[in-house]
């Protein structure tokens, strides 16, 4: 081989051949191309101790997608003259081998402003800049580039969805038509002494013995995402109507969103391609919904949420987070259990947490609905216990989207109006008074009239038994009662905020714990109040 004939493109999210200019760039003037995914442990070993199937970071559900979306960017690169070649182990110290061990002069691969991947990307950038190999890493996972926003608004993200809108204008790209093929990749070049696998089973990673009752019904993969993807914009009423936050959350034959934002998540779909089929129904039909609602606003949410996450400092945790309000929450991991195993004993919330575990994916608002309920909704725990669990279980779990909606459902930054609660009985019963989504996610309680769907420890205990559901045998009791729950849960917020007012933002450790204890006290004294007036009317009953 000639020296400096050979690219090496490195996947890790970008598993498309459409809109892939890393792909694009790495393929031109190559006499070949190295195509490479590494399975990385961090992300893929089983780890028995977790609450799921899974590893220490993601739920099988996400891993068996991952998987199915490398199976089909093999099968198009097969297509195409070409083959994926997966390797298993630390990415940067693989990437490292290759580049030294093949005749490589240009890496590419696709920016990414996730944390874990800025930590790998600089130790395998400064590797080639000492080689003297060039490397390419363009920004084509979001619409625009976070630190041009960032620039251009004085060195500090916008906090405000209109603000960022302001900053952003329209995208740069967004004038010419994208390449949306490949009509021929340069051959894979001599792979030397590697040992290179084909992309792994789930069983074949150590995951074994794991029912169909666990599958999501989400199949990954770029074909699946262009097919989703023509599916949704052939509607073309439906994408110009389109208005978020509406839409049922209790749909689940046909969900009432496009379900495509796991394949955006994992870069099966591009962003920038999505925008365009967008903007081109908008220029067909003579009125459409406008961001935030509309779909494009969706897009701009996203990026919206990139930027803020990219310059933000421990954007995914309480403590040291300028933007985020520090607040003592409660550390029940009894009550956390209950709201992740969906035993909080209010179905509404239940089922989306079944549905969470067994699809890896519910409507909007229903993260929305179980997200306020453990936090400042019913239980006060703290967002981040949620986030973990959202993260793990989540097929379109994305870091910067994720703990920006976790931060703005628990009234820590973004979003202040405290006072406005999702009710865990009313909410869902205006999408689907008969309770079909219970009965379908909770079976148990699928003989419930629908009365008492949304709060069978109403029903009397005649019609529980009839149900085949005695409440507190069968499916649990409330955790939390909701109405003296959520004002506690309002009240503490008030005084977290004045608190945080007061201090300017300045909220040290000790503040939060005296305030903790402040609650603490109050809940005890609550709680003995309630016990001797629990005693003094079985006292009555009984003289």
């Amino acid at each position: 081989m000639s020296s400096g004939s050979a690219s090496l493109m490195w996947f890790r999210k970008g598993l498309r051949i459409h809109d892939n200019p890393a792909l694009e760039y790495a393929s031109k003037g190559a006499k070949f191309v190295y195509p490479v995914f590494v399975i990385d442990p961090h992300y893929m070993e089983p780890d028995l101790t977790a609450f799921s199937p899974g590893s220490s970071r993601a739920g099988l559900n996400r891993i068996r997608f991952l998987l199915e979306s490398l199976v089909d960017l093999d099968l198009s690169l097969k297509k195409l003259g070409s083959r994926l070649l997966v390797f298993k182990g630390e990415p940067s110290e693989i990437l490292i081998r290759c580049l030294q061990e093949w005749d490589v002069n240009k890496l590419c691969f696709e920016y990414d402003t996730d944390p874990y991947y800025q930590a790998l990307d600089m130790k395998v950038k400064d590797y080639a800049s000492t080689a003297g190999i060039e490397v390419f890493s363009p920004v084509s996972h979001t619409l625009f580039n976070p630190a041009d926003i960032i620039q251009k608004n004085g060195g500090k993200p916008p906090l405000t969805y209109q603000s960022f809108l302001k900053l952003a204008g329209q995208p740069s790209w967004a004038s010419s038509p994208l390449a949306v093929s490949l009509s021929s990749l340069s051959p894979v070049g001599d792979v030397g002494n590697f040992e290179i696998s084909e992309v792994p089973t789930v069983e074949e990673l150590g995951y074994k013995g794991y029912g169909q009752e666990e599958l999501s019904p989400f199949r990954g993969g770029e074909s699946e995402a262009l097919k989703k993807l023509r599916e949704s914009i052939s509607d073309k009423e439906w994408v110009a109507n389109f208005e978020k936050p509406k839409g049922d959350p209790s749909a689940y034959l046909k969900p009432a969103t496009t379900v495509l934002s796991p394949y955006l998540k994992f870069g099966c779909l591009s962003s920038r391609y999505f925008y365009q089929c967008l903007t081109d129904v908008y220029q067909n039909v003579k009125k459409h919904t406008s961001p935030p609602v509309s779909l494009v606003g969706q897009l701009l949410w996203r990026d919206f949420f990139y930027t803020v996450a990219f310059g933000t400092l421990n954007f995914d945790r309480m403590k040291g987070n300028r933007i985020c309000k520090q607040i003592p929450w409660s550390n029940d991991d009894e009550l956390l259990a209950a709201w992740r195993e969906a035993r909080t004993g209010y179905p509404w919330i239940d089922a989306i947490m079944v549905q969470l575990r067994k699809w890896g994916w519910m409507h909007h608002l229903a993260r929305h609905c179980v997200a306020c309920f453990l936090t400042r909704g019913d239980m006060f725990v703290h967002w981040e216990k949620g986030r973990d669990v959202f993260e793990r279980l989540l097929i379109d779990s994305d870091w910067a989207i994720n703990n920006g909606n976790w931060l703005w459902l628990s009234c820590s930054s973004f979003f202040y109006q405290y006072n406005r609660i999702y009710s865990p009985v009313s909410f869902g019963k205006k999408y689907d008074p008969n309770g079909n989504y219970i009965r379908h996610f909770l079976p148990v309680l699928k003989d419930m009239p629908k009365e008492y769907i949304y709060e069978p420890w109403t029903a009397p205990l005649t019609i529980q038994t009839r149900a085949k559901c005695i409440i507190g045998r069968d499916y649990p009791a409330p955790v939390v009662s909701h109405d003296s729950a959520s004002k506690e849960c309002k009240r503490m917020l008030g005084e977290a905020y004045a608190l945080n007012q007061k201090l300017n933002g300045q909220v040290s450790e000790d503040d939060l714990k005296n305030l903790r204890r402040k609650f603490e006290g109050e809940e005890n004294q609550e709680s003995g109040r309630r016990q001797k007036q629990k005693t003094l009317t079985g006292w009555l009953k009984d003289h």
